[in-house]
């Protein structure tokens, strides 16, 4: 090894077991693997220790005694320069084999698309001579023509050998499908939009049903992905059972099963849906893995599968997996899932569910993909801080809520669920279960010094149309102000039903809402769903026989709140749980979900893809697709189905039932209420901000704001002033503007984009928000002392200080501002605030 001149051996100091140092002769001596292993063992424990805890290493360790502390300095310096390049360095390599992998598939693209342009050529020059020699028939005779057509609707109509449920039956039905599938996942059986690229899914519209397509790259090998895609259950929470009838293995190495799966219904308002399918598993000569599975009916001859009821038999056409093994590790996974749902079988609204490629993109293929990848992540970096230190366990998690709130809407009879009977009004439907203790693996009675009563569960579910309201938006609003939907005494009753027995029941009532803290607990690695505690604090619900904490607690799971998202349902679920919550705790899910319905999404957008984020897996979020205002774009109506859970004794079944529908019926009404006020129409250009009545138009007022600040500070607030961009300068100024009123509790009436960041709210619940409320004691103090001089002088200038957002959280700011907006008659219209370099605690 070199030796390392005295003037630079800062920057090459000693490194690992060929590491040197330089003893107090001017002499270079190597570490000793003693020495070494003392400085690796600290630079594990603390990659980058101070002076003295370098220090202390050398009087705990005698042998590094020799060493001067500052050529360990340079040593912790190498070693983390080594590490970060070993690192770097195989990022780069598995980004490499990634490309390498990309870069095939692409080029396999590229040759399918040749292939598809050759087969398009083929075929106008074929339908061309086939019209010439159309109308030359027609200029024959009338019967030549009619046997002409006659001939050529015998042609088009499929033509299936007879086959029945023997071996060989269901070998040939297998072998069919596995040609059909592998058309669709590399051919041109299905019209797919282009360019089609590895990452993205890809929607139909030409062919029979619904259809989508997806390429990925996931750090999997090929059997482990057969594996987790064959147990659906795990991934999609639509499914309600896979049942495996059959299995039977064939003679090259593949194996054939016969299937009975049951879909979830979304909504309130249709039946689920039930395949009778056969799933074939085979390896192809290049090494390559195929699932592979389509519905067995009279069309293919296979062996019949009679109606379930309540289930409306859908169909599914040659779908599944074909799973490629990548070079350096990892699989290339090519995804199809083509099914015919039975439009005909729900209400003309709600057809577009069924007739959307785009929502089983969605809800299907895309789910496979992130799922694989969720899973590829955990393997490959197990303390990854996404999922916490129990990924697997939160997952479960996640599938528990999900299932529950489907079971919840769907109700089937053979779960325990009971319809009961109407109050005469049709909008909430009320079913009851009280089979659901043993269901749930846990007794839901009590136990007071008397025997435990049987514990039943009530469900009230109902859906809605939504008009012109984006789902996103709607939802994200319904998670972060609940007091505006929600009722603190019911959130308390059912928090504490599971172990509280009889109990005075709850009124609805509005108000009495002591607050409410996210506490972030989990989330995917794409961001699109994430897991949360949510703490509803001094919820003052108290029974006369017991003692009851003043905070409550909710799981909750949240996903489609990203607006940009193309064509994304959105779900808001959630469950009580005990502070000591355990694994095996009963849940009882509750919550909304919003589908869009609109199938013009599909239709009207041939090209239109879903990105599936990067396929190289690097960060945490993929690119949004359709653009700034996609999520505005898209459907004009959706349907809201909303499904909430109560846990009671036997004898209070009718009493919680009236209270049930009284709560769900005024959920609706909170639901119409914000509907209607985060219309799009209220979120334009110019239109932009819904103000209380009397308010001037928020041109107007935004011209209001900055003549004022001018004629009172003499200096512009806006770099712009003309007709149009005054509004668009202020909305987007950086620091938080808010205007409040005159009244004796001022209330606010408008902020820019800084503004409601800063407070955590919408320009909806703005107007329930009061100066006060935001203002610490030393604000409220400085505010009720220098309020006359706001209103005589006009302005004044606030030093910094702290106040709390809508949702609890500390905001420092710098300084602040406050004068007085005079309107065109120079009296005094309202008070307005800027919060200069704020911040969040």
């Amino acid at each position: 090894m070199m030796a390392v001149s005295s003037g630079s051996k800062e920057g090459s100091g000693g490194g690992g077991g060929g590491s040197k140092v330089m003893m107090d002769n001017g002499k270079y001596v190597r570490y000793t693997p003693e020495q070494v292993e003392a400085l690796e063992r600290l630079y594990h424990e603390c990659p980058k220790p101070s002076s003295l805890r370098r220090q202390q290493l050398i009087r705990d360790c005698p042998i590094l005694s020799n060493i001067e502390p500052k050529q360990i300095k340079v040593w912790f310096q190498n070693r983390r320069c080594r590490e970060k390049q070993r690192k770097e360095a195989s990022r780069l390599q598995a980004v490499n084999r990634k490309l390498t992998a990309m870069n095939k598939l692409l080029m396999e693209e590229n040759d399918r698309l040749q292939k598809q342009v050759s087969h398009l050529v083929y075929e106008n020059t074929f339908f061309r001579q086939h019209t010439q020699q159309n109308q030359a028939a027609l200029a024959t005779t009338d019967t030549s023509c009619e046997s002409v057509v006659t001939s050529g609707q015998r042609n088009l109509t499929p033509q299936h050998p007879p086959r029945d449920a023997s071996p060989a039956g269901l070998l040939s039905i297998a072998e069919e499908t596995l040609a059909e599938f592998l058309s669709k996942a590399t051919g041109t059986a299905v019209e797919w939009p282009g360019p089609d690229s590895i990452g993205i899914v890809a929607i139909s519209h030409g062919c029979p049903g619904v259809a989508a397509r997806a390429c990925g790259l996931v750090g999997l090998e090929p059997a482990r992905v057969a594996e987790i895609l064959k147990d659906r259950l795990s991934w999609n929470r639509d499914c309600r059972t896979v049942d495996v009838l059959n299995v039977m293995s064939t003679g090259n190495g593949g194996t054939i099963e016969l299937l009975y799966m049951q879909l979830y219904a979304p909504t309130t308002l249709a039946p689920g849906r039930d395949f009778w399918l056969l799933r074939y598993t085979s390896l192809l000569e290049d090494g390559s893995l195929v699932v592979c599975e389509r519905s067995l009916n009279n069309t293919q001859n296979g062996p019949a599968m009679p109606a379930v009821q309540h289930f409306v038999r859908a169909d599914m056409l040659p779908s599944g997996y074909l799973i490629r093994p990548c070079e350096g590790g990892g699989s290339i996974i090519h995804i199809v899932d083509h099914m015919i749902l039975e439009p005909w079988s729900v209400p003309e609204v709600l057809r577009p569910l069924y007739e959307s490629s785009m929502l089983l993109a969605q809800r299907t293929t895309t789910a496979a993909l992130r799922h694989l990848r969720q899973i590829s992540q955990e393997v490959s970096q197990p303390s990854v801080t996404g999922w916490g230190r129990r990924p697997a366990a939160l997952r479960g998690l996640s599938q528990r809520l999900s299932k529950g709130f489907n079971e919840a809407v769907n109700g089937f009879a053979d779960d325990g669920w009971s319809l009961l009977e109407s109050d005469g009004i049709d909008d909430v439907t009320l079913l009851v279960n009280s089979s659901h203790s043993k269901m749930m693996g846990a007794n839901l009675g009590y136990n007071g010094g008397f025997p435990s009563v049987t514990s039943s569960v009530l469900c009230a579910k109902a859906s809605m149309l939504l008009q012109n309201v984006p789902p996103a938006i709607l939802l994200r609003f319904l998670r972060e102000h609940r007091s505006e939907w929600a009722d603190s005494s019911i959130d308390a009753y059912s928090a504490t039903a599971i172990k509280a027995g009889p109990c005075n029941l709850p009124a609805v009532r509005a108000g009495g809402f002591g607050g409410q803290v996210i506490l972030p607990l989990a989330h995917t690695i794409e961001h699109e769903e994430f897991m949360e505690v949510i703490k509803l604090e001094n919820m003052g619900y108290y029974r006369d026989d017991m003692t009851i904490p003043g905070d409550v607690f909710l799981l909750q799971l949240c996903s489609g709140v990203d607006e940009n998202a193309v064509g994304t349902s959105a779900e808001l679920i959630f469950a009580p749980i005990d502070a000591s919550f355990s694994d095996d705790a009963p849940i009882l899910p509750s919550g909304f979900r919003i589908i869009p319905l609109d199938s013009t999404s599909d239709a009207g957008s041939p090209n239109r893809t879903l990105d599936l984020a990067s396929a190289l897996e690097v960060g945490t979020a993929g690119s949004k697709a359709g653009g700034e205002n996609s999520g505005h774009s898209g459907s004009t109506k959706s349907v809201m189905t909303i499904a909430f859970q109560f846990a009671f004794e036997v004898h209070l079944q009718e009493n919680i039932a009236a209270m049930a529908r009284q709560y769900v019926r005024s959920i609706i009404a909170s639901v119409q209420r914000v509907s209607l006020a985060l219309s799009p129409s209220r979120f334009g250009s110019q239109n932009a901000f819904h103000l209380p009545p009397g308010t001037p138009e928020a041109q107007t007022l935004a011209r209001w704001i900055s003549s004022s600040y001018r004629f009172y500070l003499g200096v512009e607030l806006l770099k712009s002033e003309g007709s149009e961009p005054i509004l668009k300068s202020l909305w987007h100024h950086t620091d938080a503007v808010l205007c409040c009123s005159l009244k004796a509790l001022p209330v606010f009436t408008f902020a820019n984009q800084a503004g409601l960041d800063m407070l955590e709210t919408t320009l909806v619940a703005l107007q329930d928000i009061t100066l006060e409320k935001i203002l610490d004691d030393n604000g409220k103090k400085t505010l009720c002392s220098e309020f006359p001089q706001i209103m005589q002088q006009g302005f004044m200038c606030i030093q910094g200080g702290i106040c709390l957002s809508s949702m609890g959280r500390p905001v420092s700011y710098e300084r602040a501002v406050a004068w007085k907006v005079l309107n065109e008659e120079e009296t005094a219209h309202c008070i307005c605030f800027m919060f200069i370099n704020w911040s969040f605690v």
